[in-house]
């Protein structure tokens, strides 16, 4: 029989090893669910240092009511910079980017219009900010979010969430191509503003959201028909006007993995493409470089991690170069936005962010 001491001892011994195994044990179970596709290496210091200081700039240009004004602005401009933070793998409740956090959320709720859903003033506007919201959904602490506003009451995030996927189907529902331009009553559409509403809506969907089947069906065939055999996408009007834009390729390579159309031949097309032109430096022709590689990464990244992985070394190199002093990426629309998508196509280097997983 033990002594009372003796058994303090063994308690606190078989405790300790009933916490070694239990953490062996859950290292292992993660290890077998995440095959590497998550968290799976460590970032290399030279992308968290570009990281960092971008996300410096971001948070010190925010302005007091929590979206940024240096150039274009809006929910969409706001959701990419709270993207940037979400990316960082910081806890959004308590971590060192919290108040930022808080306040591009309660922007971006405060701008929604609650009647109709729409947020800022475009529908590509729209779709980034549904996108975010998507995002941050599960991720912040509603009670947080509100407890922390100004005294007025905030939506949920949830709540928000749900009304801006209601604005883009009901859009899509007038409109005869089945897919989006920059009014949310337009009745043609474009490539490229189609491709943030779809990916908004696929996140929403990701995140718990009700989306039919249908709608996304439609936003595909659309895209079917805007995509030529030899895998360029054209922009706006019927089929034709094809040329090399990577970053139209890449959305419409991202939009169909996504949506989980491997099957397509215009899928493959596509990626075939962006396969063929890892060094090609691609521009949309409207908005620039910086518009491309954040397209371009994750179109690669969901479609060949091998073809990703090549280019991102490259996407390194060039944004080492082109970052300045005070840690931003400039663009002809504004430091933010040069920021903000520089930075997300750099975050697949970290994928924190439920988009960005495979």
């Amino acid at each position: 029989m033990l002594t009372p001491g003796e058994a303090i001892v063994r308690t606190r011994c078989l405790g300790m090893w009933a916490v070694v195994v239990g953490l062996a044990w859950a290292h292992t179970c993660w290890a077998q669910l995440d095959l590497g596709a998550r968290h799976g290496d460590v970032v290399p210091r030279d992308v968290r240092e570009l990281y960092d200081r971008g996300l410096q700039y971001l948070i010190s240009t925010q302005s007091e009511d929590g979206d940024w004004k240096d150039g274009q602005s809006g929910p969409g401009v706001t959701g990419m910079a709270l993207m940037c933070m979400l990316a960082s793998g910081e806890d959004p409740n308590y971590g060192v980017y919290h108040q930022p956090v808080m306040k591009a959320l309660r922007s971006m709720i405060r701008a929604q219009d609650a009647n109709t859903g729409f947020m800022g003033g475009s529908m590509y506007d729209h779709g980034c900010a549904m996108l975010a919201l998507a995002e941050a959904y599960g991720a912040v602490d509603e009670r947080q979010l509100a407890a922390e506003g100004s005294g007025d009451k905030l939506r949920p995030i949830g709540a928000a969430l749900e009304l801006a996927v209601r604005c883009a189907m009901t859009s899509q529902k007038k409109n005869s191509t089945g897919a989006w331009r920059y009014s949310p009553d337009s009745n043609d559409a474009d490539t490229s503003v189609s491709g943030a509403v779809l990916v908004g809506l696929l996140a929403a969907r990701n995140a718990g959201i009700e989306v039919p089947d249908a709608s996304i069906d439609r936003a595909i065939d659309y895209y079917k028909s805007m995509t030529s055999d030899s895998g360029q996408v054209g922009y706006s009007g019927g089929f034709g006007g094809f040329d090399e834009s990577i970053a139209r390729i890449s959305i419409g390579t991202l939009v169909y993995a996504l949506a989980r159309r491997y099957d397509l031949p215009q899928y493959k097309s596509t990626l075939g493409y962006l396969q063929q032109r890892i060094e090609t430096e691609g521009s949309s022709g409207h908005g620039g470089a910086e518009y491309a590689h954040y397209y371009q990464a994750q179109a690669l990244f969901q479609g060949d991690v091998e073809s990703w992985e090549r280019w991102n070394k490259l996407l390194v190199r060039r944004l080492k170069a082109t970052q300045q002093s005070n840690g931003s990426f400039q663009s002809s629309y504004g430091g933010s936005v040069g920021t903000s998508l520089s930075m997300l196509a750099l975050a697949l280097n970290y994928r924190f962010l439920p988009i960005y997983e495979r």
